[in-house]
C-alpha cells in the first residue's frame, strides 16, 4: 500500500516538472485551450443537433409506412364479420394491416423546410468557428498579460538590486562618517518600497497565470512557462498608414459571425417560403393492404376456416388520393406569414448590426494601432532619456550632491517609463495580431 502512494506521489511530481519545464508558445496556448474548453462542447453539440434536423427534412420527403395488428376477443353482442349480423357468442379476431401515404405536393413547403434547416446548419457551424475565434483572443489576451506582468517583474528586480546597491554604499558611508544616520533610513525606505513593488508584481504575475491556466482549461497547475513574443521596435516604427475600409471589406467576406448571421437571413427567407405554402391546396397518395382472422367465420358445415385460409381470402387493398384545399382557418396561415416576415426583417437587421460592429471594431483598432505607433516612438526616446537622467542622479547621489529622495524621483521616473514602453509595445503586438486577423491572415491555427 504504502508502495502504491509513493508510485503515485513520484508519477504526479513528475507531471508537474514535465509541465512547469515546457515552454509554451501562443499557438500551443491556444490550440490546447480549444482542445479542452467545455463552452465549445455547447455550440458543438448545436452544430450537431441541427445537423440532425436537416438531415431529418430530407427523410421527411420519403413515404410514411406503419404496420398495424391487433387480436380481440368479443363477449355478448355483437357484429359477425361473415354477414354483418348479430351474434351472441364469444369470438375472437385477428387484424393485419400496412398503411403507407406520400405526399405529392404540399405548396413546396418540404423543399422549402429542406433548403431552411440546411442554412440554419450551416449557420450553426460558422458560430463554432466564431466562439473558437473569441477563446483564441482571450487567450491571446491573457498571454500577453503575463509577458506584461513578466516585464514589470524584470523592472522591480533591477529596481531592487540599484537600491540594494544604493543601501549597501549609504551604510559604508555612514560607517566611515562621511554621510548621516538620516541617509541611510531613506535608503532603507527606497529598498523596502522597492521590494515591496517586487512583491506584488509576483503576486499580479501569479494571478495573470492563473488567469490563463483557467481560459486554457488546465487543472491543479499554478504555473506555467511562456515563450516571449516581444516585437522588435523597427517594426513598429515603419508601418504603413491603415484603411479601416479596406479590412472590413476582407473580414466581411470570411467572419463567422457575418456568415452565420447571412445564413440565418437565408434560413428566413425560406421558413416565410414554407409559411405562404401552406395557403396552397396539399395532395397525398394513400394506399393500405390488410387481412384478418375471424372465429364465426365457418364453411358449409359450420366448422371455423383455418387461418391459413382466412388470411389469404380476407387480403384487402387499397390505394387513393386526398387533396387539401385551405378555406377557413381563422387567418392562422395568415398570422404565420406575417410573423415569418417580421422574423426575416429582424434577421436582415441582426445582419446589418453584425456588419457595423465589425467595422466599428475594425475602425477602433485602426485608430489604436496609429496612436500606438506614436505611444511606442514616443515612450522608447522617453525610456532612454530618463535612463540617461537616472544615471546623471546616480553619480550626483554617490557624490553626496543629491539626497535619496531625489535619486528615488529620478529612479521612479526612469521605472515608470520603462513600464509605460513594455506596456506600448504589448499592446501594439495585439492590436497588429488582432488587425492581420481582420486582414485575412492565418494567425490562429483553428479549423
Amino acid at each position: 500500500m504504502h508502495l502504491r502512494k509513493h508510485i503515485l506521489i513520484l508519477t504526479m511530481l513528475i507531471s508537474t516538472s514535465a509541465f512547469a519545464q515546457k515552454i509554451w508558445t501562443l499557438e500551443a496556448c491556444i490550440d490546447h485551450a480549444i482542445e479542452h474548453n467545455l463552452q465549445l462542447n455547447d455550440f458543438a453539440f448545436n452544430a450537431e443537433s441541427n445537423r440532425e434536423t436537416y438531415r431529418q427534412s430530407v427523410r421527411n420527403l420519403l413515404p410514411v409506412v406503419n404496420g398495424f395488428a391487433d387480436y380481440s376477443i368479443n363477449f355478448g353482442r355483437s357484429i359477425n364479420p361473415e354477414d354483418n349480423s348479430f351474434v351472441n357468442t364469444e369470438f375472437f379476431s385477428n387484424n393485419y394491416a400496412l398503411q403507407s401515404s406520400f405526399d405529392l405536393f404540399q405548396g413546396f413547403q418540404k423543399l422549402n423546410g429542406i433548403k431552411a434547416s440546411k442554412f440554419l446548419y450551416k449557420a450553426a457551424i460558422e458560430e463554432n468557428v466564431q466562439q473558437r475565434f473569441l477563446l483564441a483572443f482571450r487567450v491571446m489576451s491573457a498571454y500577453y498579460d503575463i509577458l506584461f506582468v513578466e516585464g514589470l517583474l524584470e523592472i522591480s528586480r533591477e529596481q531592487v538590486d540599484i537600491s540594494q546597491t544604493n543601501y549597501d554604499l549609504v551604510e559604508k558611508q555612514v560607517e566611515l562618517g562621511v554621510m548621516a544616520g538620516a541617509d541611510l533610513y531613506e535608503a532603507e525606505s527606497l529598498l523596502l518600497a522597492d521590494k515591496l513593488l517586487l512583491t506584488q508584481n509576483e503576486n499580479r504575475l501569479k494571478a495573470a497565470k492563473l488567469t490563463l491556466l483557467q481560459t486554457m482549461n488546465i487543472q491543479d497547475e499554478t504555473d506555467i512557462l511562456l515563450m516571449p513574443e516581444l516585437m522588435p521596435l523597427t517594426e513598429v516604427t515603419h508601418e504603413e498608414p491603415i484603411v479601416s475600409d479596406s479590412i472590413f471589406m476582407k473580414a466581411k467576406g470570411f467572419m463567422p459571425s457575418i456568415k452565420a448571421q447571412e445564413f440565418r437571413v437565408k434560413a428566413a427567407k425560406k421558413d416565410l417560403a414554407v409559411a405562404r405554402g401552406s395557403l396552397y391546396p396539399s395532395l397525398t397518395l394513400r394506399g393500405s393492404i390488410g387481412t384478418g382472422y375471424f372465429e364465426t367465420i365457418t364453411d358449409t358445415l359450420g366448422v371455423t376456416i383455418p387461418f391459413r385460409d382466412q388470411f389469404r381470402d380476407n387480403t384487402f387493398k387499397f390505394i387513393g388520393a386526398s387533396l387539401n384545399v385551405p378555406i377557413f382557418n381563422a387567418w392562422a396561415s395568415r398570422s404565420r406569414i406575417k410573423q415569418q416576415k417580421i422574423a426575416l426583417d429582424r434577421a436582415k437587421n441582426n445582419a446589418k448590426i453584425q456588419e457595423q460592429e465589425l467595422y466599428q471594431i475594425i475602425q477602433q483598432l485602426v485608430q489604436e494601432n496609429n496612436a500606438l505607433m506614436v505611444e511606442v516612438t514616443q515612450t522608447e526616446k522617453r525610456a532612454v532619456s530618463q535612463e540617461i537622467a537616472f544615471k546623471i542622479a546616480q553619480k550626483r547621489y554617490e557624490k553626496g550632491m543629491i539626497n535619496a529622495i531625489a535619486l528615488g524621483q529620478a529612479k521612479n521616473l526612469f521605472a515608470t517609463a520603462q513600464n509605460e514602453n513594455l506596456q506600448a509595445r504589448l499592446r501594439f503586438r495585439v492590436n497588429t495580431t488582432t488587425l492581420d486577423f481582420y486582414k485575412g491572415m492565418s494567425i490562429f491555427n483553428i479549423n
